[in-house]
């Protein structure tokens, strides 16, 4: 289900992709557990869909909620948190909340590079995200 979830989100069926990212969530939270870092990527995925739909606020609160429990479950400084992190200053900022995304990039970015290392593919796609915001406020 997830897979053909994806299947729908790389063709641009938001709806179609939606509705099964919310069965796959509910039915991971019920197998797995709310806090499963499987049930956390198919959060993850629902809110890119949800962006996708140019809905902000949904994604935005989905994001925060994987972050944060990514942090409590995983550690703050585990790959999948420092992903979430980067989801989230996305996110953000296509929310105009230009302040609150750049100082959470900066931060992920900079547990990236102490994580993963500075040319770690990760790494540098928080770098480059970095670059082009602060280019984009100069």
């Amino acid at each position: 289900m997830a897979n053909l979830a994806s299947t729908y989100r790389n063709q641009g069926r938001w709806d179609d992709a939606e509705k099964l990212e919310v069965q796959v969530i509910e039915t991971r939270k019920t197998k797995l557990g709310e806090d499963h870092p499987s049930t956390l990527t198919s959060m993850a995925n629902l809110a890119l869909t949800y962006m996708n739909q140019g809905r902000w606020d949904d994604a935005k609160k989905l994001n925060v909620q994987v972050m944060e429990t990514s942090k409590t479950k995983l550690g703050e400084d585990h790959p999948d948190t420092l992903t979430s992190m980067h989801n989230l200053a996305f996110t953000l900022q296509l929310q105009a909340r230009h302040e609150e995304a750049f100082a959470l990039i900066e931060e992920c970015f900079k547990l990236r590079e102490q994580v993963l290392g500075e040319e770690h593919s990760d790494t540098q796609s928080s770098l480059n995200m970095l670059s082009n915001w602060r280019a984009e406020c100069e």
